[in-house]
């Protein structure tokens, strides 16, 4: 059986001063400072992380050089795989994210606007290093094309961007196999109603990616401690847990976390 994954994320941000940083925030805004990204990744590189995830969060286009050499000296510090996204929207993109030292680009918006950059990704680069992201929102409308009922309501999940702000109309589960049929390596499932809660997972639309497609599928947004990774693995079949808040603030460690799920079997790399 293959060992669950637990993977902590940075949102990376420039400031004032033009340096890159990381911050923290709930339903994916009011942002705080957090730390310095280089700094923390070594930290989480040696703390027994599966993976680490740097997701620059604005992707300005002025701050993308910034960003690039940011990536360069995490990658210089982690050693295990990195997967790197915000602002990717051609192949030259991947090229020079993978370049800077990523193992892996997280496509979100750039996917939705033009669905062949995964093929073209995919074919280039391998199936491998392309992470397709989903920023979920529920909805209680008759507009979507996959139903699940959640507290005695029929509801849908939309591709959003924007941080949730903007909704596109793209069903998430139809998007899901979508992009695994393009040559998606895996997915990265964000929810915008649980993201930064520490109220668990949304383990609805987790599920229902899981069951969806065959490709690995990354649960994320809504981890408050061990408990919320061992659902999103028992009840959506999750294949990785990703978390920020309780790592970054020192409410959990990875250790902690891989040893509450060693201890009710499930499969993890201690």
């Amino acid at each position: 059986m293959l060992t669950k994954r637990i993977i902590p994320c940075i949102d990376v941000d420039v400031d004032e001063n033009g340096e890159a940083a990381v911050y923290t925030g709930v339903n994916f805004e009011n942002l705080e400072y957090t730390g310095d990204p280089v700094e923390m990744a070594k930290a989480y590189n040696e703390s027994g992380a599966d993976e680490f995830v740097f997701l620059d969060i604005t992707a300005s286009a002025e701050g993308r050089e910034t960003m690039l050499d940011t990536v360069s000296r995490v990658a210089d510090e982690v050693f295990i795989p990195l997967t790197v996204g915000g602002g990717i929207r051609t192949t030259e993109d991947i090229k020079e994210t993978l370049r800077a030292g990523a193992d892996k680009v997280s496509i979100n918006t750039g996917a939705l606007e033009r669905p062949e950059l995964i093929t073209e990704g995919a074919r280039a680069f391998g199936s491998q290093c392309i992470v397709i992201s989903v920023d979920s929102k529920r909805r209680f409308d008759e507009r979507g094309e996959h139903y699940t009922e959640i507290d005695g309501e029929s509801c849908w999940f939309e591709c959003t961007v924007k941080g949730g702000r903007e909704g596109t109309g793209i069903d998430v589960i139809e998007w899901a196999t979508e992009a695994e049929s393009r040559g998606a390596g895996e997915l990265f499932v964000n929810s915008i109603d649980t993201d930064g809660t520490k109220e668990g997972y949304d383990i609805p639309v987790t599920r229902a990616v899981c069951e969806a497609v065959s490709t690995p599928v990354i649960a994320s947004s809504g981890c408050g401690g061990p408990e919320d990774a061992y659902e999103v693995f028992e009840d959506a079949n999750a294949d990785a847990a990703l978390a920020a808040s309780i790592f970054h603030f020192g409410e959990y460690s990875i250790t902690e976390v891989k040893e509450y799920l060693d201890e009710r079997d499930v499969p993890v790399r201690i």
